[in-house]
């Protein structure tokens, strides 16, 4: 069986800094069906490394039709901004972000990875022999 391929792609995104003031910067996004129930997205800032988020497939695709998430993840779309952007809610003990993503970037990206795995179907993507053998050598 041929392993299915990873599905990346490259958003420009608004950092929020006031109501008037936003700094352009790039999000990259990374499915992995290995890996079928996160999307790990990567941030690039004048840092050496990106900093890098994993989020819920389901969170990410939740969020573009309501208010989604809650503690350090929250996503929802722009109220009066139609279907063109959301609000993605970043917080850590260093701070928070809010960033300004544009729903289509989102979207496209959402029906590419559940093309390659269909939600609902994510479990039957997993290698739980290698799971079970990586909770064990933890424990």
């Amino acid at each position: 069986m041929e392993p299915l391929k990873t599905v990346m792609q490259g958003v420009a995104v608004q950092l929020v800094i006031s109501r008037t003031s936003s700094l352009s910067m790039c999000m990259s996004l990374r499915y992995e069906p290995t890996d079928p129930y996160v999307v790990r997205a990567a941030f690039f800032t004048d840092a050496d490394e990106p900093v890098e988020w994993v989020l819920g497939r389901d969170l990410l695709a939740d969020g573009l039709r309501g208010s989604a998430g809650c503690g350090d993840v929250r996503i929802w779309p722009a109220v009066g901004r139609g279907d063109q952007a959301m609000y993605i809610v970043l917080g850590s003990p260093a701070g928070t972000a809010l960033l300004e993503v544009p729903v289509q970037d989102v979207r496209t990206f959402l029906e590419n990875t559940e093309a390659l795995v269909p939600r609902g179907t994510e479990s039957g993507h997993i290698d739980w022999n290698v799971e079970l053998a990586n909770l064990f050598a933890k424990g």
